[in-house]
């Protein structure tokens, strides 16, 4: 069974072994971005509640914002995409990862989206 689902909003959501959330955008949202130049990351410690905006990303089309698909503490971010924000074009379901959670709830990724019902919502990924 996999353990990354999506949002709507075209974001992936990995649930790893320490059961921490790993959060980024889908191969289609960096598509529809364009290069992306530029990467605002939240501080690790920072708790959100789902659906707050986490991540500023910056491409030549258009600016964007990341809002937390699960509530909780922020407790690692991507460091390299601050001065590599182009790594999320081309890597954006591995390297091109924006945050870590530790959810407060991980009932809440029950209401995201399995990778058959987000292939629906965002043909061709």
């Amino acid at each position: 069974m996999s353990t990354t689902k999506y949002t709507a909003d075209h974001e992936w959501v990995r649930l790893e072994q320490d059961q921490t959330v790993t959060v980024g955008i889908t191969d289609y949202a960096q598509e529809q971005l364009g290069d992306i130049v530029f990467v605002q990351l939240p501080e690790v410690g920072k708790r959100l509640g789902k659906g707050q905006e986490a991540v500023v990303i910056e491409s030549v089309k258009a600016a964007a914002d990341i809002k937390m698909p699960v509530g909780g503490e922020i407790v690692g971010v991507n460091e390299a995409l601050v001065d590599a924000p182009e790594t999320v074009n081309g890597d954006p379901m591995g390297g091109g990862w924006f945050l870590k959670v530790k959810p407060q709830s991980l009932d809440e990724l029950d209401d995201l989206l399995d990778e058959a019902a987000y292939r629906k919502l965002a043909p061709g990924s």
